[in-house]
């Protein structure tokens, strides 16, 4: 698979609706969506929504690039529009229901003649957080992910105050030797099956629950009941007529998975403060929990010490660490911004936004782990390491998805031999359903955030008048359509902007 009409997703929308696609001029879209802070200035609180549409009607050179894409929507801030976003999405809905009924009347170039275009949304792109927003179901608390649901295997940690996500035995084969192991998981041995996702009348039944949903500021906080589950509201996205029929609606981004995953597990490596999952807290849920007594607080009288846990470097090896991670030479045209972030002297590890750390779980982790970790714990890492690598391939092959597919629960039940349990948040938990997405959905590189942040980071340019941001950037914006217009469309222009 190397393109969105590879995929399962893809090839079932055309099976299902074959009038849409007797006319390959019939665009698919994708929906992408977050906030952003148009000052610069973190102090200064102020969150716009760009609501963006890409169109995937392109060949992979072109897919995904600038000029393409069209800011349908800008929500103003200064506050996010959390679950009230329904009612902005309002005027584009309807647009979307008018092209897929009737159409609009568009000329073609190429053909010189005038037909009536349809288009359709595939599905919406977003981090974690504006799920919630976006699909209707919190991802917050005990239920935090759809597809588990009601079957959803969540531990409450009493002393971290946070729910934890392990449970991943349930993906393994029904007869698999860890599925009888209890001391080295949570004591108990396990017997179920991995949760069947809710899809068509049982998935409506669900959202025909979901009542009384009122837009807009409100004295009185609606309480959910529980039967109710998770859904917060029946998203306005089910108005469109095909979207309950679509086998992926939300995408889990691939990009924000791994760096909380990347944050998570090097900030527990580093014992960086903040940024560790293995605090005093977590000890004490061991200690509840009646497992592994070596990690356990030691008491002497009114003195209480953690002791080094074997996945966490000493002092020693966290500057040696950083002085082999400062060491490694890039090949010409490959951009890192990690050598920053190294500080070799006091062996810490700092501030690496996203694509750093993209480039140092797929790429760096598994070079300089060598010699530092036992060879159990080390192996799980780089296996983990390996499989967003070969996840985030530009080209994808079913059968390497399938052994993904497969692997990925066994590596997370490594790392739940090895780490705590306050370890495995949600971020960690959804890596096991990102081979599931891929074999839907196709490559990646067509679902994440990175081309719509680096978008959102011109957005910031575009404001000259702090006092209308808003205003500053539609401004902005339709300059640069004319130009991009001109440059493409118009035949003898030239224009700066190409």
């Amino acid at each position: 698979m190397r393109h969105p009409v590879d995929s399962r997703v893809w090839k079932d929308f055309d099976n299902k609706h074959s009038r849409f696609t007797q006319d390959p001029r019939n665009v698919r879209l994708g929906l992408a969506s977050d906030g952003f802070n148009p000052f610069n200035n973190m102090s200064k609180l102020y969150s716009i929504w760009p609501v963006l549409l890409v169109p995937y009607n392109l060949p992979p050179w072109s897919c995904m690039k600038d000029p393409y894409f069209m800011l349908s929507l800008l929500i103003p801030g200064p506050k996010a529009p959390g679950n009230d976003i329904d009612v902005f999405l309002r005027p584009l809905i309807d647009d979307l229901r008018e092209l897929w009924e009737e159409g609009i009347r568009t000329y073609d170039a190429y053909k010189r003649e005038s037909f009536q275009l349809r288009a359709a949304l595939l599905w919406t792109i977003h981090d974690f957080p504006a799920y919630a927003n976006l699909s209707g179901w919190s991802t917050k608390g005990k239920m935090a992910w759809p597809t588990c649901n009601l079957e959803t295997d969540a531990l409450w940690l009493v002393h971290s105050r946070k729910h934890c996500y392990m449970g991943h035995r349930r993906w393994l084969v029904p007869d698999h030797s860890w599925r009888r192991k209890t001391n080295a998981f949570n004591g108990k041995e396990e017997h179920h099956l991995q949760p069947i996702m809710k899809v068509g009348q049982a998935l409506m039944e669900q959202l025909h629950e979901v009542s009384n949903v009122q837009f807009g500021k409100s004295t009185k906080k609606r309480k959910r009941m529980p039967n109710e589950l998770n859904w917060t509201k029946k998203c306005i996205f089910f108005e469109l007529p095909y979207w309950l029929d679509l086998g992926l609606r939300p995408n889990l981004d691939v990009m924000h998975i791994e760096k909380n995953i990347c944050d998570s597990f090097l900030g527990t490596l580093m014992n960086i403060e903040g940024k560790s999952k293995d605090t005093a807290n977590a000890r004490r849920d061991l200690e509840a929990l009646g497992l592994r007594k070596e990690l356990h607080l030691q008491h002497d009288g009114n003195h209480t010490s953690m002791s080094l846990a074997c996945y966490m470097l000493n002092v020693t090896e966290r500057r040696s660490f950083c002085a082999r991670l400062s060491e490694v030479k890039f090949p010409d045209g490959f951009a890192s911004n990690i050598a920053p972030c190294v500080n070799v002297t006091e062996g810490k590890i700092m501030g690496m936004k996203s694509h750093d750390c993209h480039i140092f779980m797929q790429y760096l982790l598994p070079i300089v782990i060598g010699g530092y970790l036992r060879p159990d714990i080390r192996g799980a890492l780089i296996e983990f390491c390996s499989f967003f690598k070969e996840l985030c391939s530009r080209t994808l092959d079913i059968t390497v998805l399938k052994r993904l597919q497969a692997n990925i629960p066994i590596i997370l039940c490594k790392l739940e031999m090895i780490y705590p349990p306050a370890s495995f948040d949600i971020m960690v938990h959804l890596a096991i359903h990102l081979p599931d997405e891929a074999l839907l959905a196709g490559p990646v590189q067509y679902r994440w955030m990175y081309p719509f942040e680096r978008y959102l980071g011109k957005f910031k340019w575009y404001v000259r008048n702090r006092a209308r941001p808003e205003g500053s950037i539609a401004e902005a914006y339709v300059h640069v359509e004319c130009l991009t217009f001109c440059s493409m469309y118009l035949n003898d222009i030239e224009t700066i902007h190409n």
